[in-house]
């Protein structure tokens, strides 16, 4: 009999903030990733980073509490590095990527996750890296 392996997932920010807002159908699709058990969360400093100051700034303290408890439950951090700053520049350069975006690509990659979930919309140059399975929960009706 074999063991179900977990499929490693780096969560990009918009699918935890997407969960925490609640728009009925984005909402859904954010938290069928988050909360399926057959994945293991894989998270960086650049996550927390992302989605924990301005709400701890306005005192929006369910927000951080729910960031907190994501990240909090997350199986894996990638640390940072001079490396993963490199990868980071490489990707960006290579596919036209935001700063931030490159970041959680290279932390993605470094990490040697199965995938990387976003809700960015498939045509963002986020979803066009071919290094790593990009997963596109925009518009999709569930991540697989």
């Amino acid at each position: 009999m074999s063991v179900k392996r977990m499929k490693r997932t780096y969560i990009d920010a918009n699918v935890l903030i997407a969960a925490f807002q609640g728009e009925s159908a984005v909402a859904k699709r954010a938290f069928m990733v988050l909360d399926d058990p057959n994945r293991a969360l894989v998270i960086s400093e650049y996550l927390r980073l992302e989605v924990l100051p301005k709400p701890t700034f306005h005192n929006h303290s369910k927000e951080v509490e729910f960031m907190e408890a994501v990240l909090g439950a997350a199986a894996e951090k990638v640390s940072t590095s001079d490396l993963l700053a490199e990868r980071a520049v490489e990707l960006a350069c290579r596919y036209n990527m935001k700063a931030m975006d490159a970041l959680h690509v290279g932390s993605a990659v470094l990490g040697g996750v199965d995938e990387l979930v976003t809700m960015e919309k498939p045509t963002r140059p986020i979803c066009k890296v071919a290094e790593i399975r990009v997963v596109s929960i925009h518009s999709n009706s569930e991540a697989d």
